[in-house]
């Protein structure tokens, strides 16, 4: 008898622990970031970058890419690194003019791609994929350095004047390191140049502006977007930031794509994970964690929790002022060019924009796509580029658009 009770004992804890560890699971699951689709705007496919800095040709082009599918053009594979050699060759011309007062290395803004496109034409990835060194994929370090080493020598070199031959070898060490340039070349049976392919693309440059939202300049004009990496000093229209984030959604809810020019050095970016957020640090009472637990955590342990992206928490009210101050003390910087392609929202409801990276596809969660919160959005973008058609008529005639 007492054999039978004992069993029945350890039978009933097993069927409890089980339960109990099964319900547990069921509510960490429901906590744990899910998305559901809401909008998703056609797009071409995941590319990557690698070892490169020339995230803005990729989610520049992959834009341009979306515009020629929205126009019913159909889909074509650009290349990026078209783009980045005849950046970097201008670059150069501009390095020196300024006696190394620029910023010579492999990053960029959108405005390159427009203005690429507008001087020197556009070809198919296919006809120039930058890659003749012999790895599989972009890695740029040693062409990053040599180009800046070689621009340097021409400044500092002891003739006291440049030799009308210098950029003759800096367009050299572009062929060595992108391949030789393609003046024509045969595409799906016709013969194109660069010019030639971009006209039958029917891409009118003038069709892009670029939006951002601080308040050291006047709203509603247009300025150089003061960051190290627009060596152009492209102007950006500037709006406040309710009106930046009613653009970005009318853009997106009307079919337009955006390249969109962030800060992911916060805490909040988790490329792991899939997905930004900027989690209210002053708040106690998180969604999915009992209170009395997260009173007792040190503020280090608070902060983990924070970041941890197993539960779904809560975000900052991100206002004006706080773009302004993070802008200000670089807590915001210019660092990585992606592509905004729709938009999602997890159990909650919150809203999220479905977000193209250009960092490949292998062994990541959402397939080389990310779902960033609106609060990141509005504090962390430093500037978007976007058809001046997707911005809601009211905010155009404030800009004279």
């Amino acid at each position: 008898m007492m054999k039978k009770g004992f069993a029945y004992f350890m039978i009933t804890a097993f069927v409890l622990f089980f339960s109990n560890t099964f319900a547990q699971d069921e509510t960490e699951k429901e906590n744990t970031y899910q998305f559901t689709e809401i909008k998703e705007i056609p797009h071409t496919p995941v590319k990557n970058q690698y070892r490169s800095g020339t995230c803005w040709s990729f989610s520049g082009l992959g834009m341009l890419e979306a515009e020629l599918i929205r126009e019913g053009k159909g889909e074509y594979d650009l290349s990026e690194m078209y783009i980045v050699r005849n950046a970097y060759s201008d670059k150069a011309k501009k390095y020196v003019r300024l006696h190394g007062n620029l910023n010579m290395a492999g990053g960029g803004g959108f405005s390159d791609d427009i203005y690429v496109m507008d001087n020197y034409g556009l070809v198919p990835e296919e006809v120039y994929s930058g890659k003749v060194i012999g790895e599989e994929n972009h890695v740029h370090g040693e062409m990053d350095a040599v180009f800046k080493a070689y621009t340097d020598a021409v400044i500092k070199n002891k003739n006291r004047k440049l030799t009308p031959v210098w950029h003759d070898g800096f367009e050299s060490l572009l062929d060595a390191y992108l391949g030789e340039y393609p003046e024509t070349f045969e595409y799906e049976g016709k013969e194109y140049t660069p010019e030639s392919f971009d006209a039958e693309l029917g891409l009118n440059p003038d069709d892009y502006i670029e939006i951002t939202s601080y308040t050291h300049v006047p709203f509603y004009e247009h300025f150089i977007m003061q960051i190290p990496d627009n060596w152009m000093w492209s102007e950006t229209y500037n709006v406040p930031m309710e009106e930046m984030m009613e653009i970005i959604d009318y853009a997106v809810d009307n079919g337009y794509t955006i390249a969109w020019g962030a800060d992911v050095s916060d805490k909040g970016f988790s490329w792991k994970n899939g997905v930004a957020i900027i989690p209210d640090t002053e708040t106690k009472d998180l969604s999915g964690t009992e209170k009395e637990r997260w009173e007792d955590l040190t503020d280090k342990e608070r902060k983990k929790a924070m970041y941890s992206f197993e539960e779904i928490v809560p975000e900052k009210e991100i206002t004006q002022e706080m773009r302004q101050e993070a802008y200000d003390n670089y807590e915001t910087t210019d660092d990585h060019g992606m592509l905004i392609v729709g938009k999602a929202k997890d159990q909650k409801g919150n809203i999220y924009y479905k977000v193209k990276n250009s960092w490949g596809t292998e062994d990541h969660i959402y397939d080389g796509y990310l779902y960033v919160s609106k609060p990141y959005v509005a504090y962390k973008t430093m500037n978007f580029m976007v058809n001046k058609e997707a911005l809601p008529k009211n905010i155009r005639k404030k800009l004279e658009l």
